[in-house]
């Protein structure tokens, strides 16, 4: 009798349980109520806009009300716009206009011209994304951005900060210059860095472009050790890695920074600018992973930096260096909080 007094409980418990999700799945929207069954680990998005910009045809994606304040957030190496497909829906459920756009070399963003230098350079990222704006007719906006988009938010902010309302960067203020790069660092400074000199060689661009898939992965396994993304999760940003640009684009970059490939002589006046470490005046929060297995700045290293209104998180829990993805609700919180700095 105990046991079928235990049994008829546990169904009244069930059927009690169903009903309530039942009601709150009826009064919930479907974004929301989709939420509950999907944790939004393999978040993405499904359409993908085209617009000529500069020297490219830029592929983005976009969400939220038109009339919503602009935010642009910017991806890195190796990831994609995916890395904020959660971020973007919170935000937009804000009442936030998101634009999130594929940089030079990924996804469906392609030069428009062939004959066009596939330049790797940070100045000319930047250049990029202030052509996008404009195409837009994006006066201002908030910029957010982790890796080589932080660096990318980082630049639009110190040189034209009227186009930057306010800035969230990831590892804080990763500028720099030729010049700085050629300084040695600590051994276990340069260990970080091996991919860095890999790619300085031949061997590592034709390793880069024979074994992309496998690469990246590797990198996103070293960069986030603690985040256990399935193999769904990485398809989904590893499309952005076909581009017939990408593995020219990465291998540049990467050369530039160590000065063992030129630039391009129409970005040298902004290169002499950035190579003097501008300070940054827009309104500020910085955010870092406690799991980074990616070479970074200590956040004291670049506090000084940014001379208007500041903040600094640095995220618990194992969070790595994809940390848009790895921790969309805190990277969202902070492009709110960076908005209100100017309010």
């Amino acid at each position: 009798m105990k046991t079928n007094s235990n049994l008829r409980s546990l169904r009244l418990l069930s059927t009690t349980a169903s009903t309530f999700l039942i009601a709150l799945f009826a009064y919930l929207s479907p974004a929301t109520a989709a939420s509950l069954v999907d944790s939004g680990a393999n978040a993405h998005f499904e359409q993908i806009k085209q617009i000529n910009a500069g020297l490219l045809n830029v592929g983005y994606a976009e969400e939220g009300p038109a009339n919503g304040r602009a935010v642009i957030l910017l991806h890195g190496w190796p990831y994609d716009i995916n890395s904020f497909a959660q971020t973007s829906k919170l935000l937009a459920d804000k009442g936030y206009h998101v634009f999130v756009p594929y940089l030079r070399g990924y996804g469906t963003t392609k030069f428009l011209s062939t004959s066009t230098f596939r330049n790797g350079q940070q100045a000319a990222f930047a250049l990029d994304i202030i052509a996008f704006m404009d195409a837009l007719r994006i006066k201002s906006a908030i910029i957010g951005g982790f890796d080589w988009g932080a660096r990318t938010a980082d630049i639009i902010a110190a040189l034209w900060p009227e186009r930057c309302e306010a800035l969230v960067s990831v590892s804080g203020y990763l500028i720099g210059s030729q010049q700085a790069n050629k300084a040695p660092l600590p051994p276990a400074a340069e260990l970080a860095w091996w991919y860095q000199y890999y790619f300085a060689t031949e061997r590592g661009r034709l390793g880069y472009a024979a074994n992309t898939n496998a690469f990246d992965k590797l990198i996103w396994q070293t960069a986030s050790p603690q985040w256990h993304f399935d193999d769904t999760t990485y398809q989904q940003s590893a499309k952005a890695f076909t581009n017939p640009d990408h593995v020219a684009i990465v291998i540049h970059n990467y050369r530039w920074r160590l000065g063992l490939a030129n630039g391009e002589t129409k970005y040298d006046a902004l290169e002499k600018k950035l190579a003097t470490a501008p300070v940054i005046t827009v309104p500020t929060v910085t955010l870092e992973g406690d799991a980074n297995g990616a070479a970074h700045p200590q956040p004291s290293a670049y506090a000084s930096k940014f001379t208007g209104k500041y903040s600094h998180h640095t995220l618990t829990g194992g969070i790595g260096h994809n940390l848009p993805q790895e921790a969309p609700q805190a990277f969202a919180d902070a492009i709110i909080e960076a908005g209100s700095f100017t309010k």
